[in-house]
């Protein structure tokens, strides 16, 4: 009785088992090759446990430690001012500089002038030094009387002294009648401030009869109001006189 034998493999098995023994014997190779290479590097102290070597390409010097490079933040368009202290606020200079360089003084305002103070006519401020004087002393003698002497007109303005002797003309009919009572400006002693009027009555006859005393004398009898500085204190008035009379001009 024969013997029946397997049945022969076509030629497509054929090529796969023919692979499958390739890749057996493939890696029966690699792993030989692996197991040598592990032995190989134990033996020469370069185990996996050991540093890795790394490449030296821009690695520091031998010494020096490595140089840590930190990210610069990127500062953003706005930022927080750190408050400063303040400090004292200095004095304003004078002087501005000008974009040449050349200094220039800051204009300053001028201070306004005063307007000069104007004597009024029923005081003494604008009567001269010596009748000044001399009035001040009567004034304060007579006081002590119980008399009080005021003042009706010290110094006249030429304008004034004009305006009455315009008026004087009118009221007596001439210029020659008018300068008994109201001289020109440039002949009126109240324009110099070397005359004065006062009030009232009982003032005018107090200084009439101790003016003398004082250096001051009435100089007109049509005028008992009138009185000017004619004489050294203490010593006799000169004789009166009618009236005004006015320089030929």
């Amino acid at each position: 009785m024969s013997e029946d034998l397997p049945p022969r493999p076509n030629g497509a098995a054929r090529t796969r088992l023919l692979s499958v023994i390739g890749v057996v014997g493939v890696g029966a190779v690699a792993g030989s090759l692996l197991l040598w290479h592990g032995q190989v590097t134990d033996a020469l102290g370069l185990g996996a446990d050991k540093t890795p070597v790394v490449s030296t390409v821009g690695a520091p010097a031998i010494g020096e430690p490595p140089m840590t490079t930190l990210a610069t933040p990127t500062p953003s368009r706005r930022t927080t001012p750190t408050p400063s202290t303040p400090s004292t606020p200095s004095t304003p200079s004078r002087t501005a500089t000008t974009p040449t360089g050349t200094p220039t003084r800051t204009p300053t305002r001028k201070p306004t002038k005063k307007p000069a103070k104007t004597s009024r006519e029923e005081s003494i401020d604008g009567l001269s030094p010596t009748l000044k004087k001399r009035l001040t002393k009567a004034i304060a003698a007579a006081k002590a009387d119980g008399v009080t002497i005021r003042i009706t007109s010290g110094r006249r303005s030429a304008a004034k002294q004009q305006r009455l002797l315009n008026e004087a003309i009118r009221k007596y009919g001439s210029y020659k009648a008018a300068t008994r009572w109201v001289l020109p400006p440039k002949y009126s002693a109240h324009v110099q401030g070397k005359a004065v009027d006062i009030g009232p009555t009982a003032a005018m006859t107090w200084l009439n009869k101790n003016g003398w005393r004082y250096g001051v004398c009435r100089r007109y009898d049509n005028e008992p109001w009138h009185f000017e500085a004619l004489t050294t204190p203490g010593t006799k008035c000169p004789p009166r006189e009618p009236h005004a009379v006015a320089k030929p001009d």
